[in-house]
């Protein structure tokens, strides 16, 4: 089974297909998985994998590895687009999140001033104000919306039973269009059933609810690495292609592709 890859708090960088020259920060576990959703194509793998035994690094762990890992990065003139807060689940969880983001902040101002600082949520923690208020400072706060369909959300995050797609659409709204969402577009099988998030009636949906929220951007991509539900399938370029066009003319706003 697909298991978790960054087994380091910060890690990389790496080139990231939306974000360019990438350096990760990774604020769950080293080895295991804590994630509010399940999703049947994390490269993470299930978080049946379990939480591991590292434990969450704390706000100074983080402080001081970023900054010994920022300070060589400049020494040696490396190049560097963007700090990104991914990893091993999602990463406001963490319950000094509002805190790193902060110092963050001030060491990319300090050693990278130009450097962009991106968080990729799964929007599930909006209702914690210390959680918005942290994603409201960050350059690309980009959050995830896979579909605007109650049942396809279901199988293909697996969700909490709580979760609501439409108060995530209000709550991603409510950062007035300094909010990126993002959306994965896959098809495929999971334990019998039919998962496809491609169709007209998805697409439908989601330009509806991409209207509502009125973000800056917009992604799309598909599958590029193994995932645990090995029946999951990449979208062909052309199609994502078709669903970016739709998108744009329907309501308006930027699109970045990836597939």
């Amino acid at each position: 089974m697909q298991t978790v890859l960054f087994h380091n708090t910060v890690f990389g960088p790496i080139h990231s297909r939306r974000l360019g020259t990438s350096l990760g920060v990774n604020l769950m576990p080293n080895d295991g998985k804590i994630c509010s959703f399940d999703c049947l194509y994390c490269e993470a793998g299930y978080n049946a994998q379990g939480s591991g035994t590292t434990g969450l690094p704390t706000r100074t762990q983080v402080e001081t590895q970023l900054e010994a890992r920022l300070a060589a990065m400049k020494a040696a003139g490396e190049r560097l687009d963007v700090i990104t807060f991914s990893g091993n689940g999602e990463p406001t969880l963490h319950p000094e999140f509002g805190g790193i983001i902060d110092d963050t902040i001030a060491l990319r101002d300090r050693y990278f001033p130009q450097v962009k600082i991106s968080v990729l949520s799964n929007a599930t923690r909006l209702g914690c104000e210390a959680v918005s208020k942290a994603l409201a400072k960050v350059d690309n706060n980009i959050l995830k919306l896979d579909s605007a369909i109650a049942d396809t959300i279901r199988m293909l995050d697996r969700p909490a039973p709580d979760y609501d797609h439409e108060r995530v659409i209000e709550q991603i709204a409510s950062f007035g269009g300094q909010a990126i969402v993002q959306t994965m577009i896959c098809y495929g099988e999971h334990d019998g059933r039919v998962v496809d998030n491609s169709t007209d009636d998805e697409v439908d949906a989601l330009i509806e609810a991409y209207r509502r929220m009125a973000p800056r951007e917009v992604m799309i991509y598909t599958i590029d690495r193994p995932t645990p539900e090995v029946l999951l399938r990449k979208v062909p370029r052309q199609r994502l292609d078709e669903i970016a066009e739709r998108i744009r003319t329907t309501i308006g706003v930027d699109v970045q592709v990836s597939g």
